[in-house]
Order: C-alpha cells, then sequence, then structure tokens
C-alpha cells in the first residue's frame, strides 16, 4: 500500500530531492513550497511554513499522513552578530525554528493515526560553531532539540528524526558573504545524499527508528570541524 508524506520546502535543494526520492521509492508525495515545485509526480502546494493560518489549512486535509518532511529553512549574508537587526533575527528563528513546530504541531494528530515519521531537517550547525551565523546556529540547534523533544512525548506512536548535514552544494550558498569557489562545492554534499538518509530513515521497520543522523562531505568536515 502506497504511503502518503510531505515535503515542506521542496522547491529547491534537499526538499525537492527528498520529494522525488520519495515518489520514486513509491510513495504518494505532497510538496509544499513558497514557489513553484519543478516535480513531476507529486501534488504541489503554496505554503508558507511560518503562517500558522497556510500551515493550519494544508493540515486540516489529512485525515492520516505517514511522513512528514520538513527542509524548509533560510539563512542571510549579514549574518554576524554585529550585523544582526531584530527583523533578520526574527526572519532566521522563524524559517528555521519556528517553521517546523508549526508544522510539526499542526500535523502531529494525521501523523499519530498513521503512526508515522517526522524528518527535520537541520544542520550540523546546529551543533558546531561555524560561520553560519549566531542566528542560523541558534535556530538549527532548536530545530534539533524540538524533534528530540517530540519524539520523547509521543510514546513511539510517531518515529522523530533529525538529519544534520554538513555543507550542502544547494542555492542557499549564494546567500553566504561570500560563496564559495567551484571546486569546493565540487567536493560538497549533493541533496540527494540527504535526501537518501531521509528514506532510510523512513523505510525503518515500525520497530526501530533513528533519532539523528550526521551527514558530512567526506573531504571537508569532520565531527566539531565546520566550514
Amino acid at each position: 500500500m502506497s504511503r502518503t508524506a510531505l515535503v515542506a520546502g521542496a522547491s529547491i535543494g534537499v526538499g525537492l530531492a527528498t520529494a522525488q526520492a520519495l515518489r520514486d521509492a513509491g510513495h504518494s508525495v505532497h510538496a509544499a513550497a513558497r514557489r513553484e515545485i519543478p516535480a513531476d509526480g507529486v501534488t504541489a502546494h503554496r505554503l508558507d511554513v511560518t503562517e500558522r493560518a497556510q500551515v493550519d489549512a494544508l493540515a486540516a486535509r489529512f485525515k492520516s499522513l505517514d511522513a512528514l518532511v520538513v527542509a524548509a529553512g533560510a539563512n542571510i549574508p549579514k549574518r554576524r552578530l554585529h550585523e544582526l537587526t531584530y527583523e533578520s533575527w526574527d526572519h532566521l528563528i522563524g524559517a528555521n525554528l519556528t517553521g517546523p513546530f508549526n508544522l510539526i504541531r499542526a500535523f502531529l494528530p494525521a501523523l499519530r493515526e498513521a503512526r508515522g515519521d517526522v524528518v527535520v531537517i537541520s544542520s550540523v550547525s546546529g551543533r558546531y560553531t561555524d560561520r553560519s551565523g549566531p542566528a542560523y546556529q541558534a535556530a538549527k540547534a532548536g530545530a534539533i532539540a524540538l524533534t528530540h523533544g517530540g519524539g520523547f512525548e509521543v510514546n513511539g506512536e510517531v518515529r522523530f528524526t533529525a538529519i544534520l548535514p554538513g555543507v550542502i552544494d544547494t542555492p542557499i550558498l549564494e546567500n553566504r558573504p561570500e560563496p564559495p569557489s567551484p571546486e569546493m562545492r565540487a567536493q560538497m554534499l549533493r541533496a540527494e545524499d540527504v535526501a537518501a538518509a531521509v528514506l532510510f530513515a523512513v523505510s525503518l521497520p515500525p520497530r526501530a527508528y533513528v533519532p539523528e543522523i550526521t551527514i558530512l562531505p567526506t573531504a571537508l568536515q569532520a565531527i566539531g570541524k565546520t566550514m
């Protein structure tokens, strides 16, 4: 029987690759994003994860959901502490932490009905200090804690997995103060690498789950050493 999955943040990068990987594995995939979703064979929804009314309206359409993948996120060029404004702080916390909370809260009844999975794409930036900026790091650390806290509370009714990728060659890199060189990008993770980790997490038998997966580019990063 086909399983139903919703991927939020599915217009580019990890979200798009995950929607395609789940589709190819036989899932019935709903893909949600603020922009157009360039993927065949999925049901597309326009969604801003920071707008709770939009999230709640979409969740009301699902009585049961087998997998929720939260891949929406953002960063900005002016990310250093002295450059952050109140508005940019709120934007980064909203996109990377409040958005995941909005989705998990809204879809939890449908996930419980299916005994489904929640997978949140966080970052190694939530574990180890790097140059991604304190607001982004704080939000990603919060997303990890949210994921583990959710898994602690649901008594096995829903499996919660946090995925912590290292640096990925996706369009978000263009928001770095200094975009990386082509040579460095060639050594980074690809979006499909992270999508494979998502597929692994949601494909485990019901008796097992993985609370956290760290996935790093072999040539660039090690635990505690990020770019």
